[in-house]
């Protein structure tokens, strides 16, 4: 498939960015950074408008029947302006687990999330295990007990798919949050959600099993990754042209500090980083569902790290103490690329798989 964007995704980046571009009060953002349970509503309500929120569902449950790329492009934009909820990516996980599956689960859940009317989250991670190869939580009987610590869009989330035990071997399943103990995280990021989940005897039903449950979670993780690649780059990008005009305006002994060569130097490495990591989401993307996409996956989201949290430090340092003050809006970015790159595993979890893929390709 071509890694060019034809009209109709060039069409979608471009209104998503103008109508998020449009919608954006950075004054909103930075009090959602300092308030466990609350999120960005005026985010989601234009994405519920805008039918970002029914992209990926198969158009069979009511969603457009589109795929990974067009998310991205929605993302990346997402990224650009720091839109304060994380439920796109969360969302997306959900829906790829529920899609092509028969039964009451996927026919009562995929509808609700195309509309926007349900919130998802995915709860894998346990400690510092992204996908524990025996967790703790337990399924048995129809019941789920344990707790997932740090479960990102927790605090609002309608329902949840959970890495658990089951007979001795991993398994997914999809468990209601009703009744469910959540306790907020107050963390760096508020707007992310952050939560951990307390499951008593909470009712759940089953996915998938052993092998089979393995590769689908680590699919989600792969695909959800690379919604959050879109992202990262979207913030880098955004953070690489706010660096750049101001550069261009601040002066220094009688000339913009953009002309001396450590600040000049440094504005170039970071365009280099953010087309790398652009690429790589792109290509990514491109060969969903296709053979190398796991690698593919790993890829993007190891540059897109990385871009993200260079630009963030660096456009500060460019900033000098302005980057500082509250009122910058840069906390709004550095806070986000923190905690964008410890969701859906960090860049340990992701070298190895990268070169566990590399290894098994090159036998």
């Amino acid at each position: 498939m071509s890694i060019v964007y034809d009209e109709q995704q060039q069409a979608i980046a471009r209104e998503s960015r103008r109508v998020l571009d449009a919608r954006v009060d950075k004054a909103r953002l930075l009090g959602l950074l300092e308030r466990t349970s609350e999120w960005d509503r005026t985010f989601w309500d234009t994405a519920i408008e805008q039918g970002w929120t029914a992209l990926a569902v198969p158009e069979a449950q009511g969603g457009l029947g589109l795929g990974l790329i067009e998310l991205g492009l929605v993302a990346q934009a997402s990224g650009a302006a720091t839109a304060g909820a994380p439920f796109l990516t969360s969302n997306y996980g959900a829906i790829r687990a529920l899609a092509g599956r028969d039964g009451e689960a996927a026919s009562h859940w995929l509808p609700k999330l195309a509309s926007g009317e349900a919130l998802a989250a995915i709860a894998s991670a346990e400690g510092n295990a992204v996908l524990p190869s025996l967790p703790t939580v337990t399924f048995a009987d129809g019941r789920l007990n344990g707790t997932k610590p740090g479960v990102t869009a927790g605090l609002s989330a309608h329902f949840a798919v959970v890495w658990a035990s089951h007979g001795g071997e991993p398994a997914l399943v999809l468990a209601t949050l009703d009744g469910v103990a959540r306790r907020a995280v107050d963390s760096f990021d508020n707007a992310r959600l952050f939560a951990d989940l307390d499951f008593a005897d909470s009712p759940a039903s089953l996915l998938a099993t052993g092998d089979a449950a393995r590769i689908l979670a680590l699919d989600i993780l792969a695909r959800q990754a690379v919604v959050t690649a879109h992202e990262q780059v979207g913030g880098a990008e955004a953070l690489l042209f706010i660096a750049r005009d101001y550069a261009n305006e601040r002066k220094a002994f009688g000339q913009p500090i953009g002309a001396f060569q450590s600040v000049k130097h440094r504005l170039a490495e970071l365009y280099g980083l953010v087309e790398i990591a652009r690429a790589n989401a792109i290509h990514a993307a491109s060969i969903e569902g296709q053979p190398g996409f796991l690698a593919a996956a790993a890829a993007a989201r190891l540059t897109a790290t990385e871009a993200y949290d260079t630009a963030a430090r660096d456009a500060v340092q460019v900033h000098g103490g302005i980057g500082t003050t509250w009122e910058s809006g840069l906390h709004l970015h550095m806070r986000r690329a923190r905690s964008l790159a410890i969701e859906q595993g960090n860049m340990l979890f992701w070298e190895d798989i990268l070169v566990d893929e590399l290894a098994g390709a090159s036998a």
